[in-house]
């Protein structure tokens, strides 16, 4: 075998054998990182909202003016926007899942005040809400006309009753199926006692980084502070054209409020994961940027390996040297230079994982990313160094007596 001979060369040639090395360890540890958060980003920003998001969409009205009745003006801003066309229901919320901005509450199970609490996200809503949304229920129903409220000021709330999340159930309830949930007392922090009648299979949180985000809670209540936010759904393929006619409905209804904020749910989606699809974009520029620098270096040291040798190589031949022995020779070189830099990139990239994890709040990075990224990377090494090797192979004994 070659490795004697191969080691020997390297030793005379260290430095740009040592700095390939680093820069594979560097790439991997950079590469691979990079790829876990793309991918983790990926998966948070694909996860389902519990929504039917293509087809709904969010308006705002804020009220002015001491004459300013928020209660029948919302009454009758959502009777206009049931009876326009393409609409197949609205609902009054306090908050948009996936939004950024809403309320939280913690609950638990027992009025201890001692008892740690469950953080959950919390939607004030009418009894509308599970139609226009499109919740489906595993468990329960939902509320009716007789169970809202209506507040003005803070406090606690009067309702009593309540609709939660499967994955808020599992936490709270974990020894008890969805249908033996039912009925059961939630307490919020504020030690109000509500009657669980219900639990829909999803609805995320307003902050998609949460760790709670599959967590939340509904409650039949409406706040009464001048501002309203309506979420209307309409039929497949009609959103963008009852968005307008609605803005222009509300605009023109006579009220002392102005209408703002009209978004797709998609668009919100889309502005809350704005960084993170920014982010993503980042790092596929920075991973192909430096595959790139990294096929390149080893092309440079491959290149000029071979040019130092061709007198070598020309001997080699004349001794009987097959092209696939000289071939085999060079990409057995690359390789050994390549696995000494993937075996550092592997330590590298698992330190940095641990320093992202501990100080970044990011998941841990699963155990095959190290392995996959070593291949993948030694893969591409030969690839690189496979072409001046060809070329290797077309050196002749004669062409090398010349170069002497």
């Amino acid at each position: 075998m070659e490795i004697g001979p191969i080691l020997r060369a390297l030793w005379h040639n260290k430095l740009g054998a040592m700095l390939i090395a680093v820069q594979i360890a560097v790439t991997m540890t950079v590469i691979i990182n990079a790829i876990f958060i793309i991918n983790e980003r990926s998966r948070l920003m694909a996860r389902p909202s519990g929504l039917e998001e293509a087809n709904l969409f969010h308006l705002t009205s804020v009220g002015y003016g001491d004459d300013f009745n928020e209660q029948v003006t919302s009454d009758d801003d959502l009777n206009m926007l049931r009876q326009l066309p393409g609409v197949v229901n609205a609902t009054a919320v306090n908050a948009i899942p996936v939004s950024g901005s809403g309320s939280s509450t913690g609950v638990r199970i027992d009025m201890d005040d001692r008892t740690a609490n469950v953080g959950t996200a919390i939607y004030r809503v009418d009894e509308q809400v599970f139609d226009t949304l499109g919740l489906n229920f595993i468990a329960g129903e939902g509320f009716d006309v007789t169970d809202m409220r209506y507040r003005s000021s803070a406090g606690t709330t009067d309702a009593d009753k309540v609709v939660m999340t499967e994955a808020l159930a599992a936490i709270l309830f974990p020894d008890l199926t969805p249908n033996e949930v039912i009925g059961e007392t939630l307490y919020t922090d504020q030690v109000t006692a509500l009657q669980i009648v219900g639990i829909v299979e999803r609805l995320q949180a307003p902050w998609p980084s949460w760790e709670n985000v599959e967590s939340s809670v509904l409650i039949p209540e409406q706040f009464l502070d001048t501002y309203s936010l309506y979420v209307v759904r309409t039929e497949p393929g009609q959103r963008d054209q009852v968005m307008r006619a609605a803005e222009d409905l509300l605009a023109g209804s006579g009220a002392d409020r102005v209408i703002r904020g009209v978004n797709s749910l998609e668009q919100t989606r889309s502005e809350t994961y704005g960084a993170d699809s920014a982010l993503s974009s980042i790092l596929k520029t920075v991973v192909v940027t430096l595959v790139f620098i990294n096929s390149m270096g080893i092309v440079g040291l491959a290149v000029f390996s071979i040019n130092k040798r061709r007198k070598q190589i020309g001997t080699r031949r004349a001794l009987g040297a097959s092209k696939f022995e000289i071939l085999r020779y060079f990409l057995l070189e690359n390789l050994l230079i390549t696995t000494v830099g993937v075996l550092v990139g592997a330590v590298l990239t698992i330190a940095l994982s641990i320093v992202l994890t501990t100080n970044f709040n990011m998941p841990a990075m699963a155990w095959y990313y190290a392995p996959l990224g070593a291949l993948a990377l030694i893969a591409i090494g030969q690839l690189a160094a496979l072409g001046p090797s060809v070329r290797a192979t077309t050196i002749t004994p004669a062409t090398a007596t010349r170069t002497v």
